[in-house]
Parts: C-alpha cells; sequence; structure tokens
C-alpha cells in the first residue's frame, strides 16, 4: 500500500493532493510539528535518512524528495496522467516550472526567510537572492498571464509541484501578493478543485488555505 507520511505545513502536501488528483488508493500518516521548534519530530526525522518532508513509503519502498515522488506516483500509479508528453508544445514548460519549483523557487525563499530571521542583511549575496526572489515571482505572474496553468491550458504536476511556494511558503515568510493579480486568479482556480479541497481537509485540516 502508498503510504503519503504528511508533515503538518510542509511540502507533503503536495504528494496528498497529487494522490487526491489521481484518484487512487493511498493511506495517509499525518505528522504534527514540534511545538518548541516548530520542526519535523524525531516519528518523522526516522522515516528517511534525511528527515525532511516529504516522504513515502510502499512497500519497503522509502522514498523522499517532491519531485521524484511525483514523478514515482504518476508512472507507477497514474499512469501517466498529470504529466505531459515529449510530443506536446506544452512539454517544454512543463518540465521548466516541474523543475523551477524546488531548483530555483524555494532556494531562493529559504534563504530569503533566513536572512530576514537573522536581521537581515545588506551583503550583495544576500541582495542577489532577495532578487532572485522578485524575478520568480515576476517570472510566474508572466506565466500566468499567458495561460491558465504553468504548462499552458492544461492542469499538470507542474501545478501541483509549484503551488507550495505560492501558498503554504508564506505562512513561514509572508509575501505581498497585491502586485500579482495573475497569480492571485490562478490561486483561486486552484482552490474551486475538489481534489484540492479534499486534499487540505485531510491533510491540514485546521489550516485555512493560503490561496489569496
Amino acid at each position: 500500500m502508498l503510504t503519503v507520511h504528511h508533515l503538518e505545513a510542509s511540502q507533503s502536501d503536495r504528494i496528498v493532493w497529487l494522490c487526491e488528483e489521481l484518484a487512487i488508493p493511498y493511506e495517509l500518516k499525518r505528522y504534527d510539528r514540534d511545538a518548541d521548534t516548530r520542526m519535523a519530530p524525531a516519528a518523522y526525522k526516522k522515516l528517511h535518512s534525511f528527515g525532511t518532508a516529504p516522504v513515502i513509503t510502499d512497500g519497503d519502498l522509502v522514498l523522499s524528495e517532491s519531485g521524484a515522488i511525483i514523478e514515482y506516483i504518476i508512472q507507477k500509479y497514474g499512469h501517466g496522467r498529470l504529466s505531459v508528453s515529449p510530443d506536446s508544445p506544452e512539454y517544454a514548460d512543463y518540465l521548466h516550472w516541474f523543475h523551477f519549483a524546488n531548483g530555483s523557487f524555494m532556494p531562493a525563499w529559504m534563504i530569503e526567510m533566513f536572512i530576514n530571521l537573522m536581521g537581515g542583511s545588506d551583503h550583495a549575496i544576500a541582495k542577489a537572492f532577495g532578487e532572485r526572489l522578485a524575478k520568480s515571482f515576476a517570472m510566474a505572474e508572466d506565466r500566468l498571464g499567458q495561460g491558465s496553468y504553468f504548462a499552458g491550458e492544461t492542469f499538470t504536476a507542474a501545478d501541483i509541484i509549484m503551488l507550495f511556494p505560492l501558498t503554504t511558503m508564506r505562512m513561514f515568510a509572508p509575501m505581498d501578493m497585491g502586485p500579482f493579480p495573475h497569480i492571485r486568479a490562478y490561486l483561486q482556480r486552484i482552490s474551486e478543485r475538489p481534489a484540492y479541497q479534499r486534499a487540505v481537509n485531510k491533510a491540514d485540516p485546521e489550516m485555512p488555505p493560503v490561496t489569496q
């Protein structure tokens, strides 16, 4: 049985949502964050040697990393659904945004957040990563002004992996979304998807979705 180990308010919410979109059977195990540190509890860290979310188990398999898990589930259980074929005109955009989420967007977010937690910095490197974060939002805004979803007019796994830095991440590092009307419209569209609503209710029922 495929088991999704979901850490409260973490990137594992993507995997719950993916399973709901694909309508595949899975078991959900929820873990609360440590009340003092707000980090993963010891039981979650023991699941995988790296100790971070997300993690799935499937029989004897233990797998981490959002992108790897999404591809594994899509190929093994989803029969390729929510991915894009190489012969599709949306293929390149799908690949870009699928890898942009954790390859560029999230690192810029994390570094900006840690710099702010340490009181900020005028160092050139700090400024460079702040500019990367601003550019990431600008790129996402521009892309969503051209199509309904990140790959184009088709909802794909690129949307599932891109949503976290646009929503849950803002709980840890607030961002004014006023300048991004296309992103806000996109978040509204996503919030109306039945599978997304089911995922939120199962994964983090006490946490209001950050969709504005």
